[in-house]
C-alpha cells in the first residue's frame, strides 16, 4: 500500500484538518468562499471611516531599481496586471489541456455549451447597448461578456442539485469558451496604443516558446523565464499584460508524455530502492517530472494561488466601491448600471439558453447525461454572475471614476440577482429532476457466466 504521503511520519505528530474541511477548501466552493470573503472586506473597507486608507493603499508605489534602470507600478497595478496574468496563465493551461485531451475534443459534446456561450456574449453585449448607444458608456459592451468560472462552479458545488457533475461539466466548457471569447475581447477592442518594436519582441519571444517545444523541452524553467519576458514585452507593446499569461498558457505542451517516457520511470525507481543515494533520488525526481507534460506541472502548482490568492487579492483590491446614499442614487438612474444588471440578469439566461436549444433543435449536439432543459435554463441564469473579468474589463473599458463605480455597482448587484436566481431554479428543479437517477427502472442485468451455471 502506498502513502498517500510520502516519507517517515515525524515523531511529533500535528493535528490533522478535519477532513471535509480539507476537502472543501479543494473544491471551487472552497474558492468561492474566499473571493466572495474578499469581496465584502473590500465592500466593508471602502465605506468604513477608513475609506482612505483603502485608496492610499491600492496607489502606494512599488518596483525594482537597479542603477540608473527602474521599474514601478502602483499595487493596484501589480495584482490586475501582474497577479492576474498567472489566472489567465492558469486559464489558458486549461483551455489548452481540455482542447488537446479533454472534453473540447469531442465536437458534439463541446457545440451545445459552445454555441450557447456565444449567445451569453452576444445577448448581453445588444442588451447593454440599447441602454447605453450613442453615450461615451457604450464602449463598456465587453463588461456583460463573461461569466465568473470560480462563482459559477462554487455555487453549483454549494447549493446546486444532487450529482451536479454533468451540469458541471456542460458548465465548465461553456465557460471555457466564454474565457476565449472575453480575452479576444480584451485584446482586440481594449487595447488603446501600440508599440511595434515591442510587439515584434513579443512575437520573437513567442517563436521562442515554440522553439522550446520543438525541442520538447520539458523543464518549466525555460518557459517560465520566456514567460516572464513576454510580459514585459506586451506590457511595453502597449497590450494589457495578461494576455500573455494566456498565450504562456496555450503553448506549453500539455499532451501526455508519450509510454517509453513513462515507462523509465520505474527502471529509475528500481535503482533508488537498490540503493538511496542523492544521485538516485535526483535522477528519479527527473524521469518523474519528464513523465508528465509540463503544462500540466505548472498547472498543478498554480492553480491553487491562482484560485486561493491572486483572484481574492483582485477582488480586495477591485471590489471596493462607495455605496453611499449618493452613489447609489445615481447608480438608479444610471443606464451603465442599469445595462449591466439586465445584461447579465436577462441577457446571459436568454442567451445561453436560447442559443443551446437552438444547438440541440438543429441536432449539433446534445445535452449530457441526465441534464434536463430545466438544468439548462439555471445553469444558464447562473452564467450570469460575471464578477472577476467583467471587473477587469471594467478597468479597461472606463478612464471616467463615475462610470467606472456605476458599472462596479452593476456587476455586483447583478451579479448577486443572477446568483440567487439560479439557485433557486437549480434548486426547485433539482428536486424534481435529479440528475442522478437512472436511466430506466429495470434492474440491472446478471454478470456474464461463467457464475450463472454453478
Amino acid at each position: 500500500m502506498v502513502s498517500a504521503s510520502p516519507g517517515p511520519p515525524l515523531r511529533v505528530r500535528l493535528p490533522n484538518m478535519n477532513p471535509g474541511v480539507l476537502r472543501f477548501l479543494t473544491t471551487e466552493a472552497g474558492s468561492a468562499v474566499f473571493l466572495l470573503a474578499a469581496t465584502l472586506v473590500a465592500l466593508a473597507w471602502a465605506n468604513s471611516p477608513w475609506s482612505a486608507s483603502y485608496e492610499a493603499l491600492w496607489s502606494t508605489p512599488a518596483g525594482l531599481s537597479i542603477g540608473g534602470a527602474e521599474f514601478e507600478l502602483d499595487l493596484h497595478h501589480w495584482v490586475n496586471d501582474a497577479a492576474m496574468a498567472v489566472f489567465f496563465l492558469v486559464v489558458g493551461l486549461e483551455i489548452h489541456r481540455e482542447v488537446t485531451s479533454g472534453e473540447l475534443r469531442d465536437k458534439r459534446t463541446v457545440a451545445v455549451p459552445a454555441l450557447g456561450a456565444l449567445g451569453g456574449m452576444a445577448v448581453p453585449a445588444l442588451l447593454y447597448l440599447a441602454f447605453t448607444a450613442g453615450t461615451e458608456a457604450a464602449h463598456g459592451w465587453g463588461i456583460v461578456m463573461s461569466t465568473d468560472t470560480a462563482f459559477l462552479l462554487g455555487i453549483l458545488a454549494l447549493f446546486g442539485p444532487a450529482c451536479p457533475d454533468r451540469l458541471r461539466l456542460f458548465l465548465l466548457t461553456l465557460a471555457i469558451v466564454d474565457d476565449i471569447g472575453a480575452i479576444t475581447v480584451m485584446a482586440v477592442f481594449y487595447t488603446d496604443t501600440i508599440d511595434v518594436w515591442a510587439l515584434a519582441a513579443s512575437a520573437v519571444v513567442l517563436v521562442g516558446i515554440l522553439a522550446l517545444r520543438w525541442l520538447n523541452v520539458w523543464r518549466l524553467a525555460p518557459y517560465v523565464v520566456a514567460g516572464v519576458l513576454l510580459w514585459c514585452a506586451v506590457l511595453a507593446a502597449g497590450v494589457h499584460p495578461t494576455l500573455a499569461g494566456v498565450l504562456l498558457g496555450l503553448l506549453i505542451p500539455v499532451r501526455p508524455s508519450a509510454r517509453e517516457h513513462v515507462d523509465v520511470v520505474a527502471r529509475y525507481a528500481d535503482h533508488l530502492a537498490a540503493e538511496t543515494t542523492a544521485d538516485r533520488e535526483h535522477l528519479t525526481e527527473l524521469a518523474a517530472r519528464a513523465a508528465v507534460p509540463a503544462g500540466e506541472r505548472l498547472q498543478r502548482s498554480l492553480h491553487p494561488w491562482s484560485a486561493y490568492v491572486v483572484v481574492p487579492l483582485f477582488a480586495l483590491a477591485n471590489a471596493g466601491v462607495p455605496l453611499d446614499a449618493e452613489a447609489l442614487r445615481a447608480a438608479m438612474t444610471s443606464p451603465v448600471t442599469l445595462g449591466v444588471v439586465v445584461a447579465l440578469v436577462v441577457g446571459d439566461a436568454v442567451g445561453i439558453f436560447g442559443a443551446s436549444t437552438l444547438a440541440i433543435r438543429l441536432g449539433l449536439g446534445e445535452l449530457p447525461g441526465r441534464v434536463r432543459y430545466g438544468h439548462l435554463l439555471g445553469g444558464a441564469m447562473l452564467a450570469g454572475i460575471g464578477f472577476t473579468i467583467a471587473l477587469f474589463i471594467t478597468e479597461l473599458a472606463f478612464d471616467d471614476d463615475a462610470l467606472r463605480e456605476q458599472a462596479k455597482i452593476g456587476v455586483l448587484a447583478g451579479s448577486l440577482l443572477a446568483a440567487v436566481l439560479g439557485t433557486v431554479v437549480l434548486r426547485q428543479l433539482g428536486q424534481r429532476l435529479p440528475l442522478c437517477s437512472p436511466e430506466s427502472d429495470e434492474p440491472p442485468p446478471l454478470p456474464p457466466t461463467p457464475w450463472r451455471n454453478a
